[in-house]
């Protein structure tokens, strides 16, 4: 690795407080690459060899089972994936592909759990990780759970959108079928939904989505901080 990608590296969160002699030992074996997009980097399954950091581009997680597929989530720079399996030693449990052009750090999983034995800094970084983790899965499942498919389509959009005028605009950076697995229905439901929301003021366009009222969105959605805030 470059010394500018090493000092990339080392202000990841996940390395803020591990002493320079361990980091050195986790970059000894570890390369950052750069991957074009819709390459499959895992399949669940494999046994965890890598513990993989996104840089910077965007990496969907998904699984599959007999002939269906559905999309678990993204991550975005800068974040790990998948921590768990690397630190228990086990299979993943979910595949991972590239969305767009990435750079992904790749650190051995024997590495990971050598450091996190030794080193109490690291280990408490992995922890607040995994903590991180968990906390996503329980707002995603409370999400699915407690909202229609029209309310989590709502509050998607307000997430994500971008206000500018008092008018929220997104630009879908996957395609529709893929947002639709996100939200964990089919793609017709997704076109129900999106004609839904007309009466709501909501214009979408290919792959673009203009909110034309987002208070309407959000009497709709009605947001909730123990769902949808990423904290």
């Amino acid at each position: 690795m470059r010394d500018s990608d090493l000092a990339l590296v080392r202000k990841l969160p996940l390395f803020g407080e591990t002493c320079d002699s361990e980091f050195e030992s986790l970059m000894q074996g570890a390369f950052l690459q750069r991957f074009p997009a819709h390459v499959t980097l895992i399949n669940e399954g494999e046994p965890a060899d890598f513990l993989h950091v996104v840089v910077d581009g965007m990496v969907e997680l998904y699984a599959t089972h007999a002939s269906r597929e559905t999309t678990i989530g993204f991550i975005e720079p800068v974040s790990t994936f998948i921590l768990a399996a690397v630190v228990t030693d086990k299979p993943y449990l979910k595949s991972a592909r590239t969305v767009a052009a990435s750079r992904i750090l790749m650190i051995p999983a024997e590495a990971i759990r050598d450091v996190f034995a030794r080193d109490a800094g690291f280990a408490r970084a992995v922890v607040a990780e995994l903590a991180l983790r968990y906390r996503d899965i329980v707002r995603e499942l409370k999400n699915q759970k407690l909202r229609t498919s029209l309310e989590r389509l709502a509050a998607w959009i307000l997430r994500r959108g971008v206000e500018s005028d008092g008018v929220l605009k997104i630009v879908l950076p996957y395609e529709k079928g893929t947002l639709a697995s996100r939200l964990g229905i089919t793609r017709e439901n997704l076109s129900r939904n999106f004609a839904s929301l007309e009466a709501y003021r909501v214009e979408v366009a290919g792959r673009e989505i203009i909110a034309h009222d987002p208070k309407a969105l959000e009497a709709l959605a009605k947001p909730d901080r123990l769902i949808d805030d990423p904290s």
